[in-house]
């Protein structure tokens, strides 16, 4: 009992230093918004008039460049300056032009002087022999700048792959949210109705909130992540120089193998509690067959989370526009280019935090608080001490929102494996509109 208090304890500290922490990171939601108008000014040529309005706004252009300028946004001096030119104020270019001429590498250097002469009759001819820039929201606004019409400089195959992105992250999570909202009714009714099912037996382990605490607190927190860090980070650094992998691929395998040594101690330590005869089926309720009935029960359990999440960051907005920074990760996906890296990434994501945050937190936290405190209050408690665990105050409401929803999974189907087919559909539908606004 007193080492599950001193456990707790020091989880709690570790905890609270963390969420404080995470006020001073970056969001990734900042970058996001910005990816995010990127891809509509870039997309708004290729649309109807009619669907301009509905899709990227009347506007693109100068909504991002608003956005940039209320973020100041750093890194986006070339692109500001070039929506200044093309916009109703060309000359608040000039200075940001001229800071960047100062400071510039050789190969940028004659496209900035050009922007500084202004515009010319020749049109799209004086950009013969200029290295424009990659990118191909820059390089169409320089093109513009110096004097070629939207024809001349227009980009069909980018623009036409920037539509399709922005329709996979705005279009169809829009859909997604309207049928959640659909089936949250459906729910409401039938219970309004009686038509509610009955909850399916729940199975956990024979622990006590004692054996919970050194499993969460002294197994998750101070081993996994406070020790076991500290311990195998030298070596993983120290393997990937030895075999001469560098980055980008050594941050994802840094990721995976950093996430693998924060499984092992609790799982270790689950594995020697739920030690000698055990139920049919198992302690944990995985239940994996038949896979396709599970799979439905997530694929249903999404769409109804997705509109109450939404609501949630939304709300948390209101009340708190700047409440800290994000996982560290989604900025790794998101300016992530490397296929071979965004795998490690995607296989962390989605293969084992579902696998091992479910196990930890519905498959054991769970029903051990149920026993304690009934359904509702063992939901409560396990998604709070779920979205603590995740040390970022900017998404806290969110994740408990998520773990309310994963919770439930666990409840209405018996079977911890919808709850972590369910977070990985979540971690995936994340990490893929990560991807296409990263790409």
């Amino acid at each position: 009992m007193a080492l599950a208090l001193v456990s707790l304890a020091l989880s709690l500290l570790l905890w609270i230093n963390g969420l404080l922490q995470s006020l001073d990171r970056p969001s990734v939601g900042n970058d996001l918004v910005i990816r995010q108008l990127e891809l509509a000014a870039l997309a708004a040529p290729r649309l109807p008039n009619a669907l301009q309005p509905l899709l990227v706004g009347e506007r693109p252009e100068t909504a991002l460049l608003e956005e940039i300028d209320h973020q100041a946004a750093p890194d986006t001096e070339l692109l500001r300056a070039l929506l200044l030119l093309n916009g109703p104020e060309p000359g608040r270019a000039r200075p940001l032009l001229e800071a960047l001429r100062d400071r510039s590498d050789p190969s940028s250097s004659p496209l900035i002087s050009r922007l500084l002469d202004g515009p010319s009759p020749l049109g799209p001819a004086r950009l013969d022999g200029l290295a424009l820039p990659p990118d191909p929201l820059l390089r169409r606004l320089s093109c513009r700048a110096l004097g070629g019409s939207r024809s001349d400089c227009a980009l069909p195959r980018e623009e036409g792959q920037a539509l399709l992105q922005l329709l996979g992250v705005t279009l169809l999570p829009t859909l997604a949210v309207l049928a959640g909202v659909l089936l949250i009714g459906r729910e409401i009714w039938l219970r309004w109705r009686g038509y509610g099912p009955e909850l399916p037996p729940l199975l956990g382990p024979c622990l006590g909130v004692t054996d919970v605490i050194l499993l969460v607190a002294g197994g998750f927190v101070l081993l996994g992540e406070l020790i076991t860090p500290l311990l195998i980070t030298p070596l993983i650094t120290g393997l990937l120089a030895t075999l001469a992998i560098e980055s980008p691929l050594a941050d994802g395998l840094t990721v995976l193998l950093l996430y693998l040594g924060l499984m092992a101690a609790p799982l270790a330590i689950l594995a020697l509690m739920l030690r000698g005869d055990r139920p049919e089926g198992g302690w944990l309720q995985y239940r994996w067959r038949p896979v396709g009935s599970a799979q439905r029960k997530a694929l249903k359990g999404l769409l109804i989370a997705l509109p109450l999440v939404s609501l949630a960051s939304w709300l948390q907005q209101l009340a708190w526009s700047d409440p800290g920074g994000s996982n560290p990760l989604l900025e790794l996906v998101l300016r992530s280019t490397s296929p071979l890296t965004l795998f490690c990434f995607a296989f962390t994501a989605i293969v084992l935090a579902p696998l091992f945050e479910e196990t930890i937190f519905r498959g054991v936290l769970l029903p051990v608080m149920v026993r304690r405190v009934g359904a509702g209050w063992g939901v409560v408690v396990s998604s709070a001490v779920f979205a603590l665990a995740h040390l970022s105050l900017g998404e806290l409401t969110p994740l408990f929102v998520l773990g309310l929803a994963l919770g439930w999974m666990r409840l209405s189907s018996g079977r911890l494996s919808a709850s972590i087919w369910l977070h990985a559909l979540w971690n995936g539908l994340t990490f893929s509109n990560l991807v296409l606004l990263g790409s």
